[in-house]
């Protein structure tokens, strides 16, 4: 099962996989800010199954692990980059030594090396969708950003661009551009964004769906987080988990969804999943997974599909 990402017209995958888990730890002081230890071999099996599984779609950010998903992601899809999507962000600043973020940089001066840098970790020579990490940044400064998106485009270094923002109207702003593509927003089945759905629609962007398994809450069942996980200390921004464990209000609605997601057989990430599929034709799940066994429960759906006769 494919789908179309956006204007850019390239078909890929309508399931794609996140890669923040794959970093490993990184903080913002003592504030963590990745998924606790990530095992690097296991990694690089898991993204290699999701492409022989048929996905396309690879979503990465400079900032994961400090530089460290890119790597990863770089080395496990190495032989196969022509027949692939990845999907890269930039915007925030860091310290690869010390795993420590250490701001946010909208100039772009900065935009211009941070892609540099990225090419060298992804071992490519160009990134086919290049998105603003900074989620609410404000306009005049956003123009100059996706002036400069049109600038690398034309100079090879990226194929098309977006914003990752959960604003729709920040969403049309940066869709002006001729080569913005998708936009990436937070959308689960416990949380709609039925108005930056409407927009993906009238500028023909794809959503890559941030979050659609709730940072976890929709697909497991238990909760022991290593204390360098960022759902263990919850940033102020975190609403899915409090100290480790999920908040009432978000876990009574998963509860009060469970029939309906796990009809039919479906784990509760399957039907959480197949929700988004039918919601729109715009959205792109982008899952994140560490291991061979959760892309494999995630993508299989998506391989059933793909060779269903009807």
């Amino acid at each position: 099962m494919n789908r179309t990402l956006g204007r850019s017209g390239i078909e890929v995958s309508a399931l794609g996989v996140g890669t923040w888990a794959m970093g490993g730890p990184w903080w913002g002081g003592d504030q963590p800010l990745g998924w606790g230890p990530a095992d690097d071999a296991e990694s690089v099996r898991a993204l290699r199954r999701a492409f022989e599984m048929g996905v396309t779609l690879y979503d990465t950010a400079d900032t994961y692990g400090c530089g460290h998903a890119e790597t990863v992601l770089g080395e496990a899809l190495r032989d196969v980059r022509d027949d692939v999507v990845i999907a890269s962000k930039w915007g925030y600043t860091f310290d690869a030594g010390t795993k420590q973020a250490t701001g946010e940089d909208a100039s772009p001066e900065y935009l211009r090396s941070a892609v540099e840098a990225s090419l060298r970790r992804l071992g490519t020579d160009r990134i086919d969708v290049y998105q603003l990490h900074l989620t609410n940044l404000e306009f005049p400064l956003a123009l100059e950003l996706r002036d400069a998106c049109e600038e690398l485009v034309a100079a090879g270094k990226i194929r098309w661009y977006g914003w990752s923002t959960d604003d729709p109207a920040r969403a049309a702003f940066f869709a002006t551009g001729e080569h913005c593509t998708v936009v990436q927003a937070r959308l689960n089945v416990m949380e709609d964004a039925p108005a930056m759905i409407a927009v993906a629609e009238e500028h023909d962007l794809a959503v890559l769906c941030r979050s659609p398994l709730a940072m976890g809450l929709l697909a497991r069942e238990s909760f022991d987080l290593p204390r360098d996980d960022v759902r263990a200390l919850a940033p102020e921004w975190m609403e899915y988990f409090v100290d480790g464990q999920p908040s009432p209000a978000f876990f009574s609605a998963r509860e009060a969804l469970r029939s309906s997601l796990t009809a039919g057989g479906r784990t509760l990430a399957q039907g959480a999943l197949a929700w988004l599929w039918d919601r729109s034709p715009r959205l792109l799940p982008i899952p994140g997974c560490r291991t061979v066994a959760q892309v494999e429960e995630n993508v299989s759906p998506l391989l059933a599909a793909r060779t269903d006769p009807s």
